[in-house]
Formats: structure tokens, C-alpha cells, sequence
């Protein structure tokens, strides 16, 4: 079990053999509201996580522009993770007036549904849209526009009209026994539980394939809205946007994600034998 408990916890760099590791922040530190530039989040229940490498690649390679230490604080913090509960952790790189501070928020894991209701969204915030964590206050920003039509997630589409991404999501969705996805040349945050599922679902012998595709091109298609949070939600409906037909693939896209789970590193991250 850790000996962290809930809350943000700053890293202390290269004092494993001098103190502790984690420094504990004050309620009045200033800290805690500087600039975030880098963050990603997952899901652990019971000590099993999925796409646990995915997490790391995704972080490591958007801290490395700011730390050359992201590694061993990532070690760090698989090592802290508690091995009982369920739990939302956030890694995190924030801009300081005297550099920058990576931190762990550990996070009790909110309540989470397998439906949701989702409208497109009234304009793309994005400034970043490569790179998980400058955009995210925007993106909830996205959220909670739609919420008064009853939405519970904003579909970002471009210029031209073109589905991008959810606010807090990735986006797939089946037309007949097809796995559509965004096109890749639209930027977008990588989402690891999109890109699992796109796995399994290929290994499985679906066909998946990317696609340029309007609202209205979903018309009749069973559509995924994807998270490390959430897992899988099927959308119920799109408000003021196209018909989607009947849920018919998600039992099947939630047993893949199930079989996604490993148990996380044991001892300061190093990935188990055959895990």
C-alpha cells in the first residue's frame, strides 16, 4: 500500500538515499496554480492498469521538451500507486516562476457510466493539440457549454467540419462490421484507450479504417466515446446532431479493454517478465 494519500504530491529529484521523494504541499502553496504544461491521468483498480507503456511514451515524450528526469519520476510514481482501491491518478508538469515541478495527484476514482449523450462542440480551444495537459481547463471549458442540452461530452470538429475528438475523449465508431476512426492527419491527442481497443479489434479480424467524416456521416453508425476514465461509453444520442444507430459491438469493445489490464511494475517501474 502506498504511503501517499490523497492529494498533489510534488517530486523531489534525486533524494531516494537523503529523504524523502515526495514533498508535502501546504494548502496555501502558490504552486498548485501555475501553469500545467504536460498531464496525463489512468485509471488502477486494484493495482492493474491498461496501457500503462502508453501512458509513460505519452508523457515522456511530451516532458521531455521541459525535464531530462520525466523517466525516473515516472518510476517514482508507479512505485507510490496503491495496489487496493480504485483510483485516478494524475502526473503532472506545471511552469514555476523558478522552473518547473512534476508532481502525482492522487485522485479517488469519480463516479463513471458506460452511456453518455454528447453535441458538437461550439469552437476548438485547442493551442496544443499534440500534447495532453496546456488545453485541458479549455477543453472542460467544452464540457460544460454543452451541458445545458443535457450532453455530458463536446465533439471537437475543424474548420471543414471534420469529427476530431472528444473534449475528454477519443472517438470510434462502426459503420456495419467496420472500425471507423478520425483521420490521423487531423491533430489530436493520441488516446490510449482508442488505440487499444484498435488493437484488439484488429487482432480480433475486424477491419478498422480511418475516415474524413462529418456529423452527418454518422448517421445509422454505433459511435464509441473512449477515456482512461470512462473506459468505453456508448453515446445514446447525438443532441441536434446526427441519428447513431442501435449498441450493438460495446460488450465486445469493453471485454477487450478488460484483457488490456496488467498488474502495475513491480518495484520502481520496471515492467514485469511477460507483462
Amino acid at each position: 500500500m502506498s504511503a501517499l494519500g490523497e492529494g498533489l504530491h510534488p517530486w523531489r529529484p534525486g533524494e531516494r538515499s537523503n529523504g524523502p521523494t515526495w514533498v508535502d504541499l501546504e494548502w496555501c502553496d502558490p504552486r498548485g496554480s501555475d501553469r500545467l504544461l504536460v498531464a496525463d491521468s489512468w485509471r488502477v483498480v486494484d493495482g492493474r492498469a491498461c496501457g500503462l507503456d502508453r501512458h509513460r511514451a505519452r508523457f515522456l515524450e511530451a516532458a521531455a521538451e521541459h525535464r531530462d528526469d520525466a523517466a525516473d519520476f515516472w518510476h517514482d510514481v508507479i512505485a507510490a500507486l496503491p495496489r487496493t482501491g480504485d483510483w485516478f491518478p494524475r502526473v503532472e508538469l506545471r511552469e514555476r516562476g523558478d522552473g518547473t515541478q512534476l508532481s502525482l495527484r492522487l485522485r479517488p476514482t469519480p463516479a463513471t457510466s458506460t452511456e453518455v449523450e454528447v453535441a458538437t462542440a461550439p469552437h476548438d480551444p485547442r493551442t496544443r493539440p499534440l500534447v495532453k495537459g496546456p488545453d485541458l481547463d479549455a477543453l472542460q471549458a467544452l464540457r460544460v457549454a454543452v451541458q445545458p442540452l443535457g450532453a455530458g461530452e463536446a465533439i471537437i470538429v475543424d474548420a471543414r467540419g471534420r469529427i476530431v475528438e472528444g473534449a475528454y475523449s477519443g472517438l470510434l465508431w462502426w459503420r456495419g462490421e467496420t472500425l471507423v476512426r478520425p483521420s490521423d492527419a487531423l491533430p489530436r491527442i493520441p488516446s490510449v484507450t482508442a488505440d487499444l481497443v484498435i488493437d484488439a479489434a484488429r487482432a480480433a479480424g475486424v477491419t478498422v479504417v480511418e475516415a474524413d467524416a462529418r456529423p452527418d456521416d454518422l448517421v445509422g453508425c454505433e459511435l464509441w466515446v473512449l477515456s482512461a476514465l470512462h473506459g468505453l461509453r456508448s453515446a445514446r444520442r447525438w443532441i441536434d446532431g446526427p441519428a447513431l444507430g442501435p449498441v450493438q459491438h460495446a460488450e465486445r469493445g469493453r471485454a477487450w479493454l478488460a484483457a488490456a489490464a496488467v498488474e502495475l511494475y513491480p518495484d520502481r517501474g520496471t515492467p514485469a517478465l511477460g507483462g
